[in-house]
């Protein structure tokens, strides 16, 4: 059944009278014969008994108009926010760790303040993951910190990221070093489908297999807190996650020679996605947002 059919109903039920009806919702009595007909036909039963020129509600029609009619109108509601606010919806994002921690917070929290009716799922993954989620069609758009070759999904530059190396060990931000100088310390570095951890160790190229990779972490936060802590530890990361330790003075950059570590920043979804209008606003606002960013 659809939903003008119930419309019909719930107005011949007030108004039994055909050729009424017609004229006040301007509509053919024929359009609205066949209407109910075929209503009647999909439930197996009629629903009015036919009376003169009236169609009265019979003992059926009116339990189906009982039982139905609360749904109908939320069911109006929702296509009324539909039509009325495209902006309606649930959009679910993931992001890698450092875009999920720093930059996707606000990004959220803003484009809410504009679109009451939205609502947001985000998660926080690697950037791995996050390809074969969007693959999988888990999420609908993902923001990642490594460059992709998946013919199924499309990716879109948003911007650069420059990594640097962080010590908790004030002597090393006194002079610089080659970076093979620093692979006595123990490194502390994201898991194996990290983005930074792809980016780092595709930059040393043969000289990754010579890096002492002391521990491995999910994220940046327990890597943050053994730096202030140890200072024969050493990590890669990205200098907009550690921009409020470095200016605390809690955490050092220590200068490289002949190497820098820079990487592109991108978002993905699937190539099938379909673009509704809230998915391509949100996308915008991000990658507007993206562009304000100075410390990238």
């Amino acid at each position: 059944m659809t939903l003008r059919e119930l419309e019909l109903f719930y107005y011949l039920a007030e108004n039994p009278h055909i050729s009424q009806l017609s004229k006040k919702i301007d509509i053919s009595q024929s359009a609205i014969s066949l209407a109910i007909k075929s209503l009647e036909k999909k439930l197996t039963e009629p629903l009015f008994d036919r009376i003169g020129k009236k169609l009265i509600l019979n003992e059926r029609g009116r339990l189906f108009k009982e039982e139905t009619y609360k749904h109908y109108l939320a069911l109006k509601d929702a296509q009324n926010i539909f039509t009325t606010n495209k902006l309606s919806g649930i959009l679910k994002v993931a992001s890698s760790r450092t875009i999920g921690a720093c930059i996707m917070p606000q990004i959220t929290f803003d484009f809410l303040l504009e679109n009451n009716n939205i609502h947001i799922e985000k998660e926080i993954s690697n950037s791995s993951k996050i390809v074969k989620s969007i693959l999988a069609g888990d999420i609908d758009i993902g923001f990642i910190e490594t460059s992709i070759n998946e013919i199924n999904l499309i990716k879109e530059n948003i911007g650069k990221d420059t990594l640097i190396i962080v010590s908790g060990d004030k002597n090393l931000a006194n002079k610089e070093f080659y970076i093979d100088q620093l692979f006595s310390k123990k490194w502390l570095l994201r898991e194996e489908g990290s983005g930074t951890r792809e980016m780092f160790l595709k930059r040393l190229g043969n000289l990754a297999k010579e890096i002492n990779i002391y521990m491995e972490f999910s994220g940046f936060v327990e890597i943050k807190g053994l730096l202030s802590k140890n200072f024969d530890a050493i990590t890669c990361i990205s200098r907009f996650s550690v921009e409020k330790e470095l200016q605390r003075g809690e955490l050092f950059e220590v200068k490289l020679k002949n190497i820098s570590f820079e990487r592109e920043l991108f978002v993905v979804y699937h190539k099938n996605k379909y673009q509704s209008k809230l998915f391509k606003i949100f996308k915008e606002f991000s990658k507007d947002y993206f562009a304000t960013i100075k410390n990238f």
